[in-house]
């Protein structure tokens, strides 16, 4: 049997390393023929020793001197550059996983959808800023974009395309972060600390905050329009403390199917490489009885805006969700430095959003300009953000 090509875009981020990680128990089939990062030069050269890639490309030029030297004698091509990353994510892959974290993943992304590769996607950016030219351009290259974000995952498994119009709602399941049950007056006085202690998940500050602010749910609902070619009426968020049930999708007929599992990124990687068939790895099983029980709440619109300001921008379209994903990150970046209130980071979103849209700024263009256009848009949101921020932190 035929080897599948492979190349992982972010090898040595998290969603990366469980991907060599489940990848390894099937090591015969996969033929890797790049892996990237962005600084972490040492554990890219250990991922490329072990996996013997065709090449291995470091994102940061300064560093592939260094990259270079540990792979001396290797026969593996060493290469550096956001250029280099783009022509890997080019080389022809059967499958591409895309785990490069932010707005840098959006042209690799692009770039393997043009080879009509399977893209496992779990670069947020490049559903948020293009997703509809992602989707177009994916299919006419005769490939498929599968999402890797659990919730997103737990869709896909349940959700059959055939059957778009009988669907009545696709309903995302939140953990509800850090600040579920606290006050509005507590969550205006939160310290970035409490904001990264999450309940249920180990994961960087950016997304931690995101997840205390709901944010990441709002990012998702428009993730999941785009993928699954649902309006925003059509799109629910309901809070799951547990985090078992990783999402639902409710049919016309009454019927509420749901995917459930253990909190491991694994899984949904492991549907991405063998969909529709079932790796076998092993895998955590789920115990529901050690469980015990599953609860649900609907989430408060008073005390998490931000999955309001998520649906408007899904109804305005065009180049909303990139604005908004920029101003986003600007806020928790301030709120992390201490230089923002929490309750602020959704406030400056929307102000952000405002000025844009009065501005004309928002306007959607075609899919062979979607990454100069969505570039430009983030760019131009991050310096009005910065605008807005001035005005927060005078205030604070």
């Amino acid at each position: 049997m035929a080897r599948r090509r492979v190349v992982v875009l972010g090898s040595t981020g998290s969603v990366g390393a469980n991907t060599l990680d489940l990848l390894s128990h099937v090591a015969d089939e996969v033929e890797i023929l790049a892996l990237t990062a962005g600084r972490n030069v040492a554990r890219l050269a250990e991922q490329a020793l072990a996996w013997k890639p065709h090449r291995a490309v470091i994102e940061d030029p300064s560093l592939l001197s260094e990259l270079r030297e540990r792979l001396a004698g290797s026969g593996i091509q060493a290469d550096a550059g956001r250029s280099a990353v783009i022509e890997a994510a080019a080389m022809g892959a059967d499958w591409v996983m895309s785990s490069i974290v932010g707005v840098a993943g959006l042209a690799p992304t692009l770039a393997a959808a043009r080879t009509g590769a399977i893209i496992a996607l779990a670069n947020k950016e490049s559903l948020i800023c293009a997703g509809p030219a992602l989707i177009a351009i994916s299919r006419a290259a005769g490939g498929q974009v599968i999402p890797v974000d659990s919730e997103h995952s737990a869709i896909f498994q349940v959700f059959t395309p055939e059957d778009r119009e009988r669907v009545r709602r696709l309903i995302l399941t939140a953990s509800g972060g850090p600040f579920r049950a606290w006050s509005q007056e507590a969550m205006a006085a939160a310290t970035p600390a409490q904001a990264v202690a999450h309940p249920n998940w180990s994961m960087g500050a950016k997304i931690s905050v995101d997840s205390a602010s709901m944010m990441n749910k709002g990012l998702e609902m428009i993730e999941a329009a785009y993928l699954f070619g649902m309006g925003p009426d059509r799109i629910d968020v309901v809070v799951h403390p547990q985090s078992v049930v990783h999402s639902l999708v409710e049919y016309a007929d009454g019927s509420t199917l749901a995917q459930l599992g253990p909190p491991d990124m694994r899984t949904p990687i492991a549907c991405a490489w063998s969909w529709p068939r079932r790796m076998s790895w092993p895998a955590p099983g789920l115990n529901l009885a050690e469980v015990g029980q599953l609860t649900f709440e609907a989430p408060d619109p008073e005390r998490f805006p931000a999955l309001a300001i998520a649906r408007e921008c899904l109804e305005t379209g065009g180049g909303a969700p990139a604005a908004m994903n920029a101003a986003n990150e600007a806020a928790v970046h301030a709120f992390l430095a201490g230089r923002l209130g929490f309750l602020d980071i959704a406030r400056v979103v929307r102000d952000t959003l405002s000025h844009l849209n009065a501005q004309g700024e928002l306007a959607p263009s075609s899919d062979d300009e979607a990454v100069d256009w969505a570039m430009a848009i983030d760019q131009s949101s991050r310096r009005v953000a910065a605008q807005v921020l001035s005005r927060f932190e005078r205030m604070s």
